[in-house]
């Protein structure tokens, strides 16, 4: 006796499933320009129920290494409660993603695989005429990546 399972992304008449696929829908044609989604930052403060959650905040805060140690020696637990004791809050799109609203200008900073991002958008209060892109190293300071990126534009 031989057993087979077949998986299907399609609905599909031949092999009907009382079970949702776990496997993503596939299109059948490609993508064009009209049916992309853009990508727009939205920002919104963090809710009471979210702020709440910040009492392990502090237990992470005080893990934090030396403020002269390089970035790449944080874990990410300890990055993500630096992060939001500077005032940053993180994208419920994208979780690598953190924005900031100040006086004076509106961030995203983007935690990348090899560095970190910082774009200062146009769009924010203040006068860029363009997107301001910066790019820092783990390999620098927490101290010296905190004191450029509020420095601002």
């Amino acid at each position: 006796m031989s057993l087979f399972i077949i998986f299907s992304s399609m609905p599909s008449s031949k092999y009907p499933s009382p079970y949702p696929s776990l496997l993503p829908k596939i299109t059948p044609y490609p993508l064009t320009h009209s049916s992309r989604k853009l990508s727009v930052p939205v920002f919104s403060k963090p809710s009471e129920a979210e702020e709440e959650l910040s009492a392990p905040e502090d237990e992470w805060l005080k893990r934090l290494p030396d403020k002269k140690k390089p970035l790449y020696s944080h874990s990410l637990p300890c990055i993500e409660a630096w992060l939001r004791n500077l005032g940053f809050y993180q994208s419920k799109e994208d979780r690598a993603v953190w924005l900031v609203e100040k006086p004076e200008w509106q961030a995203q900073l983007s935690l990348d695989v090899t560095d970190l991002y910082v774009r200062y958008l146009k769009t924010g209060p203040g006068n860029l005429e363009k997107d301001v892109e910066r790019r820092f190293s783990y390999a620098l300071s927490r101290e010296d990546i905190e004191n450029a990126v509020l420095g601002g534009p």
